[in-house]
């Protein structure tokens, strides 16, 4: 037996090193989440400069971020955070919610998509199983809490996300890991096609858009990953809990019909849901049409 498969068939080491892992990889996702729309913008910017000729000495001047520069800081302060200030979630009740240097507050939010990084990862194995298989799952979940967070808070669904995510479930598929390759074929073209037929229709009869491209490229992925079996459930499920969201955040929290709501997130969260209960959501959706 190899070593992978003992470890797949030890559930004491599996789900605690799932758990550390998941916990590590919310830490990273919060850097994303909050430097790859700087990033966009920063790259965004040069090109228009570019485009319209502007000579380089009144370029806007501003220190290049990626993923990995400059070092998280105190954004009161400018304290460097030290590796013992940033274990996931125990460095933040150590702190008390504090900067260690300014004590400044420190937003919930990090700890939380930490947390929620790692609970909805052993939820991903405790469903699929342990496998090889859902061990590459975790990708897919990882990603779409990144691109949740980043539709909330930006109205972005960056490319540098989606078609990898896409090409990836195509390729796994292929390869035998991940489901059958004509229906993760099928579904990443369905999953475009259908709202991006949606897109259109909308912006014919109103003249406006109805949401971004971004969307599509989401909703191919997850029919990379899923299949397209699953994505009447998705688009269904993702526009029910939108259009709950929405109607409730008009009528408590006086929402204006012409402000944007991410619909992102609500593809991410029908995405997991059938993910999870792929195989129950299915028989439901077939009862329902009497199959």
């Amino acid at each position: 037996m190899s070593t992978l498969n003992v470890f797949l068939a030890t559930p004491w080491l599996l789900y605690p090193s799932v758990i550390l892992v998941s916990l590590c990889i919310g830490s990273f996702l919060n850097v994303v989440i909050l430097r790859l729309p700087k990033m966009m913008h920063q790259e965004w910017r040069c090109q228009c400069e570019t485009f319209l000729e502007i000579p380089e000495a009144q370029h806007k001047q501003e220190e290049r971020i990626t993923l990995s520069s400059p070092a998280s800081t105190c954004p009161s302060c400018g304290h460097k955070i030290r590796a013992w200030e940033n274990i996931p979630v125990i460095s933040y009740l150590i702190l008390r919610g504090k900067c260690g240097n300014c004590k400044t507050h420190i937003s919930a939010r990090y700890p939380v998509i930490e947390a929620v990084t790692a609970l909805f990862s052993v939820i991903t194995v405790a469903a699929g199983g342990p496998t090889e298989t859902t061990l590459l799952t975790l990708l897919l979940v990882w990603a779409l809490v990144a691109l949740t967070v980043i539709d909330f808070d930006t109205q972005l669904l960056p490319d540098s996300i989606t078609l990898p995510l896409m090409w990836l479930g195509l390729l796994l598929s292929y390869f035998g890991y991940s489901g059958d390759f004509n229906s993760a074929f099928l579904g990443a073209v369905f999953g475009y096609l259908s709202l991006w037929s949606v897109y259109w229709l909308f912006k014919l009869a109103t003249g406006k858009e109805g949401m971004g491209h971004g969307d599509f490229k989401l909703l191919a992925a997850l029919g990379a990953w899923l299949g397209w079996e699953l994505l009447p459930a998705i688009i269904l499920l993702s526009s029910v809990v939108g259009a709950v969201v929405g109607i409730s955040l008009m009528v408590f929290k006086k929402h204006g019909r012409e402000v944007p709501i991410p619909f992102g997130p609500y593809l991410a969260t029908a995405g997991l849901l059938c993910l999870w209960f792929g195989s129950e959501i299915q028989e439901f959706w077939y009862g329902l049409l009497g199959v």
